[in-house]
């Protein structure tokens, strides 16, 4: 019987190995043959069906993702005037490699010729500059050939490409937007204005910019499944606009009033303007809605970098400029003075002194005090405006004729504590948060008592409460003082001043009411009336017993019931060279509707401590502002007013006399336009045409018009000084 042969496991192994050694050399093979079907299909398609795919991928670069921009919303004025808005332009781009993929030898079906002589006709690009394009960027798909045309400049040429049998290939209107401000130089200094890429620069625009922003839309093209191009839009979502509390009939009488005392005063005593700034502040007293706002520097926002068009410098000056100077220049201009700078107030402080001390109960309606001319402080004799002294007053008399005597008085009894919680009570050294940028610090600038002085900052001392008390020796800005002053008299409520009322969306509807903000009432309403009846009496009171008359009537109104407030500070050094003066005051007397505050930095006048500078601008922003807010005459005449308010109502009747109707001129006769004369003209007919000896010198009559400066008004209150 045979025997079996016996297997190994080794034996086992290798017949394993070798099946699957085998089972992969033949899946390796399947892969060869895949991936070498599939090379040949790919030059099957390359040979047969190339240059179809390659058409449709270039058309698909050629608009591939459109950016659609945004539109940046509005800004309004209180009643819905534009005052900023973007307006639609387009750029013209051309893309060469489209347009060289539809040229043709065949005129008849050629886009390059009439697309190239389409962009002369219509927009006066060089043909030769055009030429270099095409030959330089052949293959580029985006070349901007002109920016920001109006919807006027590209009509025509949008037109002629929708034409029937238009040849005109390669060329597309790019959408943008470019701001525009219709009233130029207008509110400038709340309006500001943007750069490039939609950035605020200063004003609502800064202060506003994300909320004005909305978001772009992309246009793409893409291959469907049939390989056929189809589009795909995701819309731009355009910025919410904002309606701002200001009055642009009310801002434009204030920038005039300002405007009109610069050029009175230019060159009157020194070379320059009528003052080194003037600014002026209106507000609704009841809300904190800031209704105009300006100073005389202003610029235009269509053109703010232009330092020779805004008057900064003439051509020759601006050529030798450094980009840092003109830049300083610049930012000096842009800064908005009523918010951003600050000085000593002078008295316009002192209602919140008295005001203060009335709510505190150290003093009260009827009390007296001795104004000998000085008060001895700590060994040092500080001076009132009246050195003479104004004699016996009272409390409602340190205000109406300006006392620092009295002031020093009060806020003694009040003390360092008291005084200095009131002021910050009514905002004096905090921000008020205005919702625009750029608001000055004041915090480092007023004094505290040991207590309540945040890093060691400045310490009130008995001097310091003194002159303090009559507003120098301490620094506030225009917003600021306008804020407190406006919760003295609305009753004693503090409202956070505020530049924009209304949120609206794309469409125009209201997304959100911007509401008054009440932030303190730092007094009662019975001691809001009291100085609301002694600044009218600022105004309109009678000489008292002593002789002193009250310091604000150069600033009344005829015929309305206000009351006001004048303020000079000597500007350090203290040596009676410069001065700011102010005056502030609100209409009508009883029920305030509206607070104007003027400042004048250093009048162009040999003697400048007059607030008549201040109460002039003051006056003649408020005879048109008043009628325009339905704020009518209420009051008689004064006596001491008559024979101004008859001399305006002339001048407004008056119409020029009709001049007598001429004779005739003798024949041969003119009359000289200069000189009135009736001159003999040469007869023609004698003179001889080759006589040079007609001929002669024509002497000149240089007539030289003297401007004198104007004179200074001289005012009750004087410099405040310290000594």
């Amino acid at each position: 019987m045979a025997r079996r042969r016996r297997r190994t496991p080794g034996s086992r192994r290798r017949r394993i190995t070798l099946k699957m050694k085998r089972k992969l050399a033949l899946l390796f093979a399947i892969i060869v043959l895949i991936l070498i079907g599939i090379f040949g299909w790919l030059v099957y398609i390359i040979r047969v069906s190339g240059e179809q795919y390659t058409r449709k991928v270039l058309a698909q670069q050629d608009t591939n993702s459109i950016l659609l921009p945004y539109k940046r919303g509005d800004i309004y004025d209180r009643n819905g005037t534009i005052l900023a808005t973007s307006e639609k332009v387009y750029n013209v781009i051309l893309d060469p490699a489209v347009l060289l993929e539809n040229q043709s030898e065949q005129p008849g079906k050629d886009c390059v010729e009439p697309t190239l002589q389409a962009l002369v006709d219509y927009f006066d690009q060089d043909r030769e500059e055009l030429n270099t394009i095409m030959e330089e960027k052949k293959t580029s798909h985006y070349v901007i050939l002109a920016r920001q045309l109006t919807k006027d400049e590209v009509s025509d040429f949008e037109e002629a490409m929708k034409e029937e049998g238009s040849r005109i290939e390669g060329v597309w209107l790019e959408d943008s937007y470019i701001r525009r401000y219709p009233y130029d130089r207008l509110a400038c200094n709340v309006i500001g204005y943007t750069v490039s890429g939609n950035v605020g620069q200063y004003g609502i625009e800064q202060e506003y910019s994300e909320l004005l922003n909305g978001e772009n839309g992309r246009s793409y093209n893409y291959l469907n499944e049939d390989l056929e191009q189809e589009k795909t839009v995701r819309a731009a979502t355009d910025g919410d606009s904002v309606m701002s509390t200001i009055d642009i009939t009310l801002q434009g009488i204030v920038e005039k009033a300002i405007a009109d005392f610069q050029e009175k005063y230019t060159d009157a005593f020194r070379e320059g303007e009528g003052s080194y700034t003037s600014a002026a502040i209106m507000m609704d007293p009841n809300t904190g809605e800031v209704l105009a706002m300006a100073s005389n520097r202003n610029y235009d926002l269509n053109n703010p970098y232009d330092v020779v068009a805004n008057g900064l410098f003439t051509e020759e000056e601006a050529e030798k400029l450094t980009e840092e100077e003109r830049l300083n220049a610049l930012n000096e201009l842009w800064r908005n003075f009523c918010i951003s700078d600050t000085y000593e107030p002078g008295s316009t402080a002192k209602p919140i002194t008295v005001a203060a001390a009335l709510e505190a109960g150290i003093v009260h309606d009827g009390d007296t005090y001795l104004c000998d001319g000085r008060q001895n402080i700590a060994g040092r004799d500080i001076w009132c405006s009246h050195k003479f002294g104004h004699k016996i007053i009272t409390l409602e008399g340190s205000l109406m004729f300006s006392c620092n005597d009295a002031m020093m008085q009060i806020a003694s009894k009040l003390g360092e504590e008291n005084f200095t919680r009131y002021q910050n009570m009514f905002n004096l050294g905090l921000r008020t948060n205005i919702d625009l940028p750029g608001e000055a610090r004041t915090d480092t600038l007023v004094y505290y008592t040991q207590e309540n002085a945040p890093n060691d900052r400045l310490i009130m001392r008995i001097t310091d409460l003194a002159t303090n008390s009559f507003g120098q020796n301490f620094n506030v800005t225009m917003i600021q003082m306008a804020s407190a002053f406006s919760a003295c008299i609305n009753g004693g409520y503090y409202y956070q001043p505020h530049v924009v009322k209304k949120v609206l969306d794309s469409s125009g509807g209201t997304i959100r009411n911007i509401e008054p903000v009440l932030l303190r009432t730092p007094i009662s309403s019975k001691t809001s009336s009291l100085i609301r009846k002694y600044l009218y009496n600022t105004m309109y009171g009678p000489e008292d017993a002593n002789g002193n008359a009250p310091t604000g009537r150069a600033a009344r109104v005829a015929g309305y019931a206000m009351g006001g407030k004048t303020g000079t500070a000597e500007m350090i050094p203290r040596d009676k060279t410069n001065y700011l003066v102010s005056y502030i005051g609100f209409a009508p007397a009883d029920h305030p509707e509206v607070v104007l505050y003027v400042v004048v930095d250093r009048p162009n006048a040999e003697k400048q401590a007059s607030s008549s500078y201040a109460m002039e601008i003051w006056k003649n922003i408020m005879k048109e502002a008043l009628p325009y807010l339905n704020i009518y005459p209420t009051e008689e005449v004064p006596a001491d007013m008559q024979e101004e308010v008859a001399a305006e109502q002339k001048e407004e009747t008056e119409t020029p006399e009709e001049e007598p109707e001429e004779e005739p001129a003798e024949e041969g006769t003119l009359v000289d336009p200069q000189t009135g004369e009736t001159v003999q003209m040469p007869d023609p007919a004698t003179i001889d045409p080759n006589d040079d000896s007609v001929l002669g010198d024509v002497p000149i009559n240089d007539n030289l018009l003297d401007v004198k400066p104007a004179d200074a008004i001289s005012d009750e209150e004087d410099s405040n000084p310290t000594e």
